[in-house]
């Protein structure tokens, strides 16, 4: 047998181990490149879990805002109710804009509440008769509603002391298959609260 070169042996042996690293660099590689990969996937959860969370934070606080003028309205006591209704006073059709009378008839409520120098909360409902389809009844009331406590307002209530809220068609007072039960239907109720 021939002897081999000690410079031959030498030289195969760092092939042998210069191509055994590159499997492992290759190996590792694939390894770190999907380890990478999972570690973006949850990162993307986690950041998809954070968002959902923080939706929910406001939900949460918006759900408390409302229990808590609700609890402000349970506590109070009940004083009196005013009545703004189609039959008494005309809101245009399909309108929240308030006639001279429905203002003078604030006005006056405005007076009573001066005058009795009381702390009061108002809640401010918008009513509707079921004309129309439920999404504009529930809109019109909302705008009439609004439309009574910004009067209210700049006639020296508080905003804070207000709070206003659509029922839509949902607690008719009168048949809505009338003219007449229709027009008591189309109303803003102001509630006063101690």
């Amino acid at each position: 047998m021939q002897r081999i070169k000690p410079a031959i042996v030498a030289a195969i042996t760092a092939g042998a181990f210069s191509l055994g690293g590159c499997a492992t660099k290759d190996y590792v590689n694939e390894r770190v490149a999907a380890v990478n990969a999972k570690a973006e996937t949850t990162q993307n959860q986690v950041n998809q879990q954070q968002a959902h969370l923080a939706k929910l934070d406001q939900t949460t606080q918006d759900a408390l805002n409302r229990a808590e003028a609700a609890g402000k309205l349970a506590e109070g006591k009940f004083l009196y109710s005013m009545v703004l209704s189609d039959d008494s006073v005309k809101f245009p059709l399909d309108s929240s804009k308030l006639s001279t009378e429905a203002q003078q008839r604030l006005l006056d409520f405005v007076d009573k509440l001066k005058n009795e120098n009381r702390n009061v909360y108002l809640e401010i409902q918008g009513h509707t008769d079921s004309s129309g389809s439920k999404p504009v009844n529930q809109r019109l009331g909302e705008e009439r509603a609004e439309a009574v406590r910004l009067f209210l307002n700049e006639h020296g209530v508080a905003l804070n002391r207000m709070s206003t809220i659509s029922y839509g068609e949902q607690n008719p007072v009168a048949d809505n298959k009338t003219r007449v039960g229709r027009a008591e239907n189309r109303r803003v109720v102001l509630i006063v609260m101690s």
